[in-house]
């Protein structure tokens, strides 16, 4: 696959005469988020800009552990603050839950409330060797940096870790405005947020978006190729306020480094298959499937006949360190069925490197936005098929309106059972028809100019170079 040049400039440690400006990161405590803003810390890092990384001991160490697509050697450069906090209870994933939602993970975003203090204590005395302190927090963060952004010389942005369609669709609507009026930007069934979220998040969501007022401008994992009419909506939407919007994806490496031993096996499996033959099967780190899906999901797949790696594992708990992860039950010989056509990958499997491999051709996927981006970056059309929180709506912008992908499951059928003919035809629809093969097209189209753009002179490139001069300015 070709690959556009990422320029990397040597960073610098510490606090020095040349750096005054200092970036601390203050990441929320689930998989997605904690991965963008580490991979955003990255870039940061290239333009000599000494960066902090904030956290809960085992988040930072999941976070580091789990990068993907650069050596998580260089993320030495990254002043981690391994922040011990009063231990928390999480109960195990509830497979059968009516909301997909984790809401199991709930106690640990409660607990990131004791982050309130440390993170005070750090930019105070980081605000006292530095002209300017750039703090940078998760949208759902906003209360963990409500006494830090009070000190004269700490400007805030908001990360919003998902689309600039998602964040400028809930705009749209709350300001009473009928979306149905812009049907150029916003198809007319865009999915409600019925069954998005747990009553108790959204409770949480809205404690945290009182915070939101404060911010200095907001940051998005996007690219202005892939999303530019929705940033120019937020954009004049803000305007009067004099916030800015800055779309700096994909914050994702766009070239992949030589393979290491541990993610060798499934790398090696693709090389022994042609290229586009073989459709990657993954929901992210908060789906729990039930037994009956996932033996559904199995038969569907076989009987597919088309390749496939299927990452099979459960949501993540609270802490991804302690305890034992549910191992799910497969149909009784069911690997040896596939052998040769199919490969379970029940670990930790390496997402950006497999879709970045010529033989991945397509991408069964809870459409989580980091997941969206990845794929975008890589060219791979997706099989989009929602769980919770923003994928609904990201369904749309991937079938609708980017044109990259089928929808697997409609939201409005959230609570039926997608049986094995489901799978087989949405899969055979992806892999194995010319409508495919022409979303196939599109999507390698959008990938070359996604990774084009962070090139020098490309627009992510100077997106990010507008975002630095406004920072150390």
């Amino acid at each position: 696959m070709a690959m556009a040049n990422q320029q990397q400039h040597q960073p610098c440690h510490g606090i020095t005469e040349q750096a005054q400006v200092v970036v601390v990161m203050v990441p929320f405590p689930a998989q997605g988020h904690l991965n963008q803003l580490l991979q955003l810390s990255r870039l940061v890092l290239s333009y000599n800009i000494p960066v902090h990384y904030v956290g809960a001991t085992t988040h930072n160490r999941q976070a580091k552990q789990r990068v993907h697509g650069w050596d998580p050697d260089a993320a030495a450069s990254i002043h981690f603050h391994d922040i011990e906090i009063p231990p928390f209870h999480c109960p195990p994933p509830n497979p059968n839950a009516k909301i997909k939602f984790p809401s199991h993970l709930q106690p640990a975003f409660n607990a990131s409330s004791h982050l309130t203090e440390p993170v005070s204590m750090l930019v105070r005395a980081l605000s006292g060797k530095a002209r300017k302190i750039v703090v940078i927090h998760d949208s759902l963060m906003g209360s963990v940096i409500q006494e830090a952004r009070l000190l004269p010389n700490v400007e805030s942005y908001i990360f919003h870790s998902v689309s600039a369609f998602n964040v400028s669709s809930h705009a749209w609507e709350q300001q009473g405005k009928n979306i149905i009026e812009d049907s150029e930007l916003f198809p007319q069934d865009i999915p409600s947020l019925e069954g998005c979220f747990t009553a108790d998040f959204a409770d949480f969501f809205a404690r945290q978006s009182n915070y939101q007022k404060f911010n200095t401008g907001c940051v998005y994992n996007t690219c202005k190729l892939v999303e530019g009419a929705y940033m120019d909506l937020l954009e004049k939407e803000t305007a009067e306020e004099g916030i800015k919007h800055w779309a700096l994806g994909p914050f994702n490496p766009v070239t992949i480094p030589e393979r290491s031993e541990k993610k060798r096996f499934c790398l090696d499996w693709l090389d022994k298959h042609a290229r586009n033959s073989v459709i990657y099967v993954s929901f992210g780190t908060t789906t729990t499937l039930d037994d009956e899906q996932i033996k559904e999901l199995a038969i569907g797949l076989r009987e597919s006949k088309q390749k496939f790696i299927w990452a099979l594992r459960d949501a993540d708990k609270g802490d991804v360190f302690s305890g034992e992860e549910r191992s799910a039950e497969l149909p009784e010989g069911y690997e040896d069925s596939v052998d040769g056509i199919g490969l379970v990958v029940r670990n930790w499997a390496p997402q950006l490197e497999i879709l970045a491999h010529p033989a991945t051709g397509g991408f069964m996927s809870h459409c989580g936005w980091n997941s969206c981006m990845e794929s975008i970056t890589m060219g791979v059309p997706i099989a989009a098929w929602p769980m919770h929180s923003d994928q609904p709506r990201n369904t749309v912008l991937i079938t609708k309106i980017l044109k990259i992908g089928v929808a697997v499951k409609e939201w409005e059928l959230r609570d039926e059972i997608v049986t094995s003919k489901i799978v087989e035809s949405a899969v055979k629809r992806l892999m194995a028809s010319t409508e495919g093969d022409e979303m196939r097209r599109r999507a390698a189209e959008m990938g070359e100019s996604v990774r084009g753009s962070v090139a020098e002179g490309g627009v992510s490139r100077m997106e990010m170079e507008s975002f630095v001069a406004h920072i150390t300015s």
